[in-house]
């Protein structure tokens, strides 16, 4: 009984280290939702590991929480969509390096019956003052994250001051963009929401695409490497692996590839 018992704990221990060995080899990638939830790492991280031998576990949260944790050191690389903070991320001494990974665009949508009036011809400024000027419902994320922040940049512009408005004809949700879109379509509102999440949103209702192709809805993703003078426990030879192949004509070629309802959700910035 003596023998079983040690040769159970022996079995134990063992196992025990695997799967922390296993853990261990895994990077952590701090990521926005956008790319998560098109099933773009579903398709990536498969094709990553093959070529690389790196595991990848992703934390998908909007841009400003995945920023806030890898200032944390609760990752070993940064993929978000908001230019201005990851610039300001490295100037303060949390990330090194900051890489063009890819990019798509900003779509506003809203319900056929279109209570703003907005035409086919008018542009995203136009629309939003429109919105605001009708007192049409529009909901926003209001989470910081990347589109909550190219959304903000857009009523700036126009010096329409819509935290002010927020409860009335201005909602924010505090949400991601799948329950921001929910609850919009619940209210037959208006809401911005970048693209590779529209396509692969399945609840639709007759809700479609209000204004699109517009210079201004650009919609760049950054690639950020996280200093490890602050964070020393990082897995800095693994990201580099990782950033590599994605910068790579590999890995860019297989992003561009990357459809969902014969769409491209994401486009190479080698092509750009």
């Amino acid at each position: 009984m003596r023998i079983i018992k040690k040769n159970l704990l022996i079995i134990f221990v063992l196992f025990f280290q695997a799967t922390q060995v296993t853990a261990s080899d895994a990077i952590i990638l701090q990521s926005t939702t956008s790319t998560k939830n098109s099933g773009l790492y579903d398709y990536l991280v498969p094709l990553i590991k093959e070529d690389t031998g790196v595991s990848i576990n992703v934390v998908a949260v909007g841009t400003g929480a995945a920023i806030k944790n890898a200032e944390n050191c609760d990752g070993d690389l940064l993929l978000v969509h908001d230019t201005p903070k990851e610039i300001r991320f490295i100037d303060k001494g949390f990330g090194v390096q900051r890489y063009n990974l890819m990019y798509n665009d900003f779509v506003l949508v809203g319900p056929k019956s279109n209570p703003a009036n907005i035409k086919t011809t008018d542009k995203i400024l136009k629309a939003l003052k429109k919105i605001a000027e009708t007192k049409s419902l529009f909901v926003s994320r209001g989470d910081e994250s990347g589109t909550d922040a190219k959304e903000k940049s857009l009523w700036n512009l126009l010096n329409i001051k819509v935290q002010s408005m927020s409860g009335t004809w201005y909602r924010e949700t505090g949400s991601g963009m799948g329950t921001t879109l929910n609850i919009a379509i619940g209210m037959g509102a208006y809401a911005l929401v970048d693209r590779a999440t529209w396509v692969t949103f399945n609840n639709r209702a007759d809700f479609e695409i209000i204004v699109e192709n517009e210079r201004i809805l650009f919609n760049q993703y950054g690639l950020v490497t996280i200093n490890d003078a602050n964070c020393p426990n990082i897995n800095l030879e693994k990201a580099n692996l990782v950033i590599k192949w994605l910068l790579s004509d590999e890995g860019q070629t297989r992003i561009s590839s990357y459809e969902v309802k014969g769409e491209i959700l994401f486009f190479s910035n080698f092509n750009k």
